[in-house]
């Protein structure tokens, strides 16, 4: 248990429920993207398949389309720096945790994939999912994904959300100590496992035209920064597995 984070909260807890409920209200609430959830960038048979998944990013909150979206942006990238045909698959829900995604993706039927990308994290913050209990629903979802799946899975950083504009302070700054320490579960199991986990992060998105009308998700230009930062780092295999 992380004592003074929990002090901390207890303390100031009517003061967070005040300004929690007050940023519920007064935030809008972006829909998720329209449109076909996947694509190809390239020409033939995919050199690499890409498949997102996760809460409000992967389902492209912030943006009209999937392809202004996370995975479309990302395989775009990919597909310039290196000339192979990419294609890429996404499937997000907004609000949702990590028990709750693992549940959804246990009945479905998801398309065949060399890389998976995993979004998740704000959610699980805002919810103070216990520590422990988000490092064991990762390790829940890695077994599910491994008989499909074999390679790691990449864990996108939980955003800094000590940096959300859109929260009030204290409430900003508790959450983003919360968000940090999720965070380090996935730093730490990518240490750990790496044959599992793959830890990918990327610089905080403090320019205000890349994000959305809700300051708080990104806008199309926020989720093609995101991806060009994740393109530029080896971490995509060489030759898609069998």
């Amino acid at each position: 248990m992380h004592i003074p984070f929990w002090l901390t909260t207890a303390l100031l807890f009517p003061v967070l429920l005040y300004q929690g409920k007050r940023a519920r209200k007064n935030t809008p609430r972006l829909p998720e993207a329209q449109g076909v959830p996947s694509g190809q960038y390239g020409e033939g048979l995919p050199d690499l398949r890409l498949l997102v998944i996760g809460e409000s990013t992967a389902a492209g909150v912030g943006v009209s389309s999937h392809e202004q979206g996370l995975a479309s942006q990302l395989a775009l990238q990919l597909q310039e720096r290196t000339g192979q045909t990419v294609s890429w698959y996404t499937f997000g829900v907004n609000g949702i945790r990590m028990d709750q995604l693992n549940r959804k993706l246990a009945s479905m039927e998801l398309p065949q994939a060399d890389v998976v990308l995993l979004s998740m994290g704000v959610n699980d913050t805002t919810g103070f999912t216990p520590r422990y209990r988000f490092r064991r629903q990762l390790l829940a979802l890695r077994d599910m994904l491994a008989p499909r799946y074999p390679g790691p899975v990449y864990l996108l950083s939980v955003p800094p959300m000590h940096l959300f504009t859109a929260l009030p302070s204290p409430l900003r700054h508790i959450i983003g100590w919360r968000a940090r320490q999720l965070n380090r579960v996935y730093e730490q199991l990518a240490r750990q496992a790496p044959g599992d986990f793959q830890y990918r992060g990327y610089p905080a998105i403090t320019d205000a035209s890349l994000l959305a009308s809700d300051g708080y998700h990104p806008s199309d230009r926020g989720y093609r920064a995101i991806a060009e930062v994740l393109a530029g780092d080896n971490w995509l295999p060489d030759q898609p597995r069998p």
